[in-house]
């Protein structure tokens, strides 16, 4: 017994050094390398797509750029376009001259474009913001170039189920990189993406992993599993009742909750003509406005009418005052994962804690997400005491990670089906705002976790339903152009639309559940199979 419990203690004193170690000082993104030119470059309209010029290969060192820049500027035929031009070399988007074969299956598809979609070790160049990874990684595709951490569990349940374990691999070792090397998984593998995260799946990623290669993969990735939680959790413990601090807030009955966050209040580097725009058209602070639209980043959900206080215009977007039921629930799946590295590792006591910790939460979840008027889990205002009214498709999340009652499961069904099914798949609202993460627009990831959450409370109908409709529009679409897309919209009136950016095309958090869809629901796969 003695020796257990030092072995306990020693494995949990590893595990938080570990977790508690600072980071190396982070890279600067490109409006902060580059000043006054990155600010001129984004204003002007050079390039059509503000993710383009932070995403530049610069020819020459930052600073031989920038004394140039301010020598140049002052010139009377200085042409800021053909400065750009001499000293950066645009990105290129890799994966547009691939030609799909439309006589395939879609499986078929799916398993040949994961090479298309799949990037060697980095090797960026001085300068560049693209932060490199030691191992392969598959991108989304089209104008994403880099891996995303949210986007990048659901991609990794599709390889897993093409068989590329390898790659699933790699891709969880990159994680746990990033983890190590910044204290946190950043938005994606870019210095802009740097002061915020995404939703942190990658307690779900050592998960997957583990159910293939056992429950010892939890003890091998303990410290990182603790550090991503320290990260989440910082500052929890000076936090008075009613406060909040970066991603921490404490409730006035005690309860410490998660909501979205930023360590910046700027405009985005890759949208910054449009988070100035945004700003101008708020009678708020400008930075309390960069800062919600920065958290929503984070989100995942950039943008939703969940995030506005009037429901329809973007300036009034107050992320930070929301506590979203959907990152709770992945942040009691975190505490799960905990207690089961704490336990491989065989450190029992702390294990305990970490389980009595997670159930802790999901009581929370229970008492403050549900939503009696609604039948449904939905965000709580944390300032006002009080639920949000929106009706959203995180609300399924607590299904998915058995956090819901039978009870509540069967009412959020109903609530679904009422207010969130439609032909081809569920909404992420009910509410068409002109962002694409509202009606008419279906997301991939939403489908999965609405179509397993459903399964493993006994609404398998509805599930089934809606896993059988989803797949028929994304096959049909494949059938139509030969590509699988972002998005789309599921109402079956027309394409996805919406947001910032046309809808891109590659895709690969829609390869992934769409792959996965087609292994458990094989009564769906005839539609899979090309025509003719």
């Amino acid at each position: 017994m003695g020796f257990r419990r030092l072995k306990s203690f020693g494995a949990l004193w590893i595990a938080w050094a570990v977790a508690l170690a600072a980071p190396a000082p982070p890279p600067q993104p490109p409006s902060v390398v580059y000043g006054e030119l990155f600010k001129a470059v984004q204003l002007s309209g050079i390039f059509a797509d503000s993710k383009t010029f932070p995403d530049a290969i610069p020819k020459a060192d930052p600073g031989v750029i920038m004394k140039a820049y301010g020598a140049e500027r002052r010139e009377g035929d200085f042409d800021l376009r053909t400065f750009v031009a001499r000293y950066f070399i645009p990105p290129e988007i890799s994966d547009t001259a691939y030609e799909s074969d439309r006589n395939q299956d879609v499986c078929s598809h799916i398993d040949a474009l994961w090479p298309v979609l799949t990037r060697e070790p980095d090797t960026p160049a001085a300068g560049s913001s693209l932060l490199p990874l030691p191992h392969r990684y598959v991108v989304p595709g089209g104008r994403f170039r880099e891996v995303y951490y949210w986007d990048s569990y659901f991609t990794m349940l599709g390889l897993e189920a093409s068989g590329r374990h390898d790659l699933v691999d790699a891709m969880l070792q990159n994680f746990a990189y990033l983890i190590d090397t910044y204290g946190h998984v950043p938005n994606g593998n870019r210095s802009y993406y740097l002061s915020r995260s995404q939703p942190p799946f990658f307690a779900a990623m050592v998960r997957l992993v583990a159910n293939r290669k056992g429950q010892v993969l939890y003890a091998k990735y303990l410290p990182q599993l603790a550090r991503e939680y320290n990260y989440w959790m910082e500052g929890e413990e000076k936090l008075k009742p009613g406060t909040a601090h970066r991603r921490v807030v404490r409730l006035v009955s005690g309860e410490v909750l998660n909501r979205y966050w930023d360590d910046r209040a700027e405009p985005r580097d890759e949208a910054y003509r449009e988070d100035i725009e945004t700003a101008r058209g708020s009678r708020r602070e400008a930075t309390e406005v960069y800062r919600n639209l920065r958290a929503a980043a984070e989100s995942g959900w950039d943008f939703s009418s969940r995030w506005l206080a009037d429901g329809h215009t973007l300036s009034t977007i107050r992320t930070v005052e929301l506590l979203p039921v959907d990152l709770n629930s992945i942040m009691y799946d975190l505490e799960v994962a905990l207690s089961r590295a704490f336990l491989a590792a065989g450190a029992d006591i702390a294990a305990r804690r970490y389980r009595a910790v997670a159930d802790e939460r999901a009581r929370a979840i229970r008492r403050i997400f549900w939503n009696e008027k609604r039948h449904m889990f939905t965000d709580y205002l944390w300032r006002e005491r009080k639920l949000s009214d929106a009706v959203t498709a995180a609300g399924a999340y607590p299904l998915y990670f058995d956090v819901a009652t039978r009870d509540d499961s069967a009412l959020v069904a109903n609530t679904i089906r009422m207010k969130l099914l439609r032909p081809e798949g569920i909404v992420p609202t009910p509410v068409i705002s002109g962002q694409q993460w509202d009606a008419p627009n279906g997301w991939p990831p939403l489908q999965w976790i609405a179509v397993q959450g459903l399964r493993r409370s006994g609404e398998s109908d509805l599930a089934t339903a809606i896993a059988r409709s989803w797949v028929r529009e994304n096959v049909d679409g494949f059938r139509r152009t030969g590509k699988l897309v972002e998005k789309y919209d599921v109402t079956g009136s027309d394409t996805a639309a919406g947001g910032e950016y046309p809808t891109q095309d590659g895709f690969g958090w829609t390869n992934g559940v769409l792959r996965l869809l087609l292994r458990d629901y094989p009564q769906s796969a005839a539609c899979a199979r090309p025509s003719g």
